[in-house]
């Protein structure tokens, strides 16, 4: 008993300070409405994820009364998150989920996408202030049960919702254009018990707001907007920003010693604690134009990177060999470009990705980290391409990407080059293949079917997937905006446990 007074009081002292702060990532948190019962929010640094507890009648007919933690946004925006109803409940019609908001009126238009206690998931709004709701059983946007993840879409007037499973696709549960919503809207995640004498709670997390940009958008020429550096546990899926900025950054290594990663930003290599902190740049001698393509040896003691040299053919990408520790990089490919992407388990060769020959082409090749003669491991015929190579931590196989069959899909191979194996087998353009330490799962990124399937943008609708390295069904572990230097290198934990990626956003 007093255990459960001491926890009470602790949650009510943390409500307090989050009604008076900025929650998370949210800067307003209260009560629509009047509810008999005071809602309250607590944010969870630990695992970055929000409590809310509230009260209310309900969210309908022409007035509404529920807790809400919201920001105010104007534009075009992206909402997604996990939620989870805490204990068994009262009402089976106990809402939550994401709302879009004109105002803090009790009979503002608003739209939301909706998971009830009985998991019924839906899409309501109402049009006009002191309008009734709308019933979604009149529409099709009544759309089954037991959805964990939602996702609500402003784009101009009109307004998406999509639901997931675990591990599953997104899919589209409606569409609804709100034209009597302003630019500047409420937007938020919400808790109603749908009985004013009693409260109820959720557990949400992988919140996340991105701002979309448009589908022409060139990072190089217009500059990268926003990027975040995230962890997860693959296990749970539930990630964890430890870094942001607005500019560009890409491609975290996570360090041997598990508690830091490496990542490239402005040409140079940093390291961060896997807490967050400030980056501290690593020494790489005279390279200062570094690209995503860098990683550890297996001994955890070497560095590649691939380093951009002046007035060389193709950019001047070229490979690169230093200690992990920092000093003067050596030289490995003479020709360039060379990107970078795997070491071989004897810590003494690397493989990389190349164009040779002057053709547009790019192949498979692995040298000594003392270089000398590289040997070529791929020859594919013009039209198709191969990146992301990588060997399984035994040196059995070589796990790459490639388009032999039509789409980007993950494919194996062994260290010659033979028995060739394809993995994944769908719509999909699957890029960046990485192998877990302890050799059982890959990790990789899915663009969706309309990307080119020799192209890897930033700023896209993207998915971390993760599968058995012998193959099998995979699984989608994250939903993001990103792209180009989300996951381009090894970025697994040393313990198999956890991955690092970067997510991109609008601003």
């Amino acid at each position: 008993m007093k255990h459960f007074f001491l926890t009470q009081f602790l949650f009510l002292a943390l409500s307090v300070t989050a009604q008076e702060s900025v929650t998370g990532i949210f800067k307003n948190s209260r009560d629509i409405g009047n509810p008999a019962i005071k809602g309250s929010s607590v944010f969870n640094e630990s695992d970055q994820s929000y409590n809310l507890r509230g009260s209310g009648y309900n969210i309908w007919f022409d007035r509404d009364e529920f807790h809400y933690l919201w920001n105010d946004l104007e534009g075009d925006f992206i909402l997604t998150a996990n939620f989870q109803f805490e204990g068994t409940g009262t009402e089976s019609h106990r809402k939550t989920g994401w709302m879009i908001r004109a105002s803090a009126d009790d009979n503002s238009p608003h739209i939301s996408a909706v998971i009830h206690g009985d998991g019924l998931t839906v899409m309501q709004w109402r049009d006009l202030k002191g309008g009734q709701m709308k019933d979604p059983e009149d529409e099709t946007f009544a759309k089954g049960s037991g959805y964990d993840i939602l996702q609500l879409e402003r784009s101009g007037k009109i307004i998406y919702m999509r639901a997931a499973h675990l591990g599953e696709p997104l899919e589209l549960i409606g569409s609804y254009e709100m034209i009597n919503m302003p630019d500047q809207v409420m937007a938020g995640i919400f808790i109603c018990s749908h009985n004013p004498a009693v409260t109820e709670e959720v557990k949400i997390w992988n919140v996340r707001i991105d701002r979309p940009v448009p589908d022409n958008y060139n990072p190089s020429r217009e500059g990268y907007l926003g990027c975040r550096l995230e962890i997860m546990n693959v296990s749970d899926g539930k990630r964890k920003v430890i870094y942001e900025k607005q500019g560009r950054f890409e491609a975290p290594n996570w360090m041997p010693d598990g508690k830091q990663l490496l990542f490239n930003m402005d040409g140079l290599l940093y390291k961060i604690p896997v807490s967050g902190g400030t980056p501290v740049q690593l020494n790489t001698g005279f390279a200062n134009r570094n690209n995503n393509d860098h990683g550890i040896s297996f001994n955890g003691k070497l560095l590649a990177i691939s380093h951009q040299r002046e007035g060389m053919p193709g950019g001047g990408s070229t490979v690169y060999v230093l200690p992990l520790k920092g000093g003067t990089p050596r030289l490995v490919t003479e020709e360039t470009p060379s990107y970078w992407h795997g070491w071989a388990p004897n810590n003494k060769e690397v493989i990389y990705v190349a164009q040779r020959g002057g053709k547009n082409i790019y192949n498979i090749y692995r040298n000594s980290i003392k270089g000398g003669k590289e040997v070529a491991l791929t020859d594919i015929p013009e039209g198709e391409h191969v990146d992301g190579c990588e060997y399984s931590p035994d040196g059995k196989y070589i796990y790459y990407n490639g388009s032999h069959t039509g789409n980007m899909q993950i494919w194996r191979m062994k260290p010659d080059g033979t028995a060739r194996e394809q993995l994944t087998f769908d719509e999909n353009n699957n890029w960046f293949p990485h192998i877990s330490p302890d050799g059982k799962w890959i990790v990789y990124l899915a663009f969706p079917p309309e990307i080119p399937k020799n192209s890897h943008p930033s700023y896209k609708r993207v998915t971390l997937r993760i599968m058995p390295a012998s193959g099998g069904n995979p699984r989608i572990i994250a939903y993001l905006y990103g792209g180009q230097g989300t996951i381009n290198v090894p970025s697994w934990s040393p313990d198999s446990k956890s991955i690092a990626f970067v997510s991109n956003s609008g601003k």
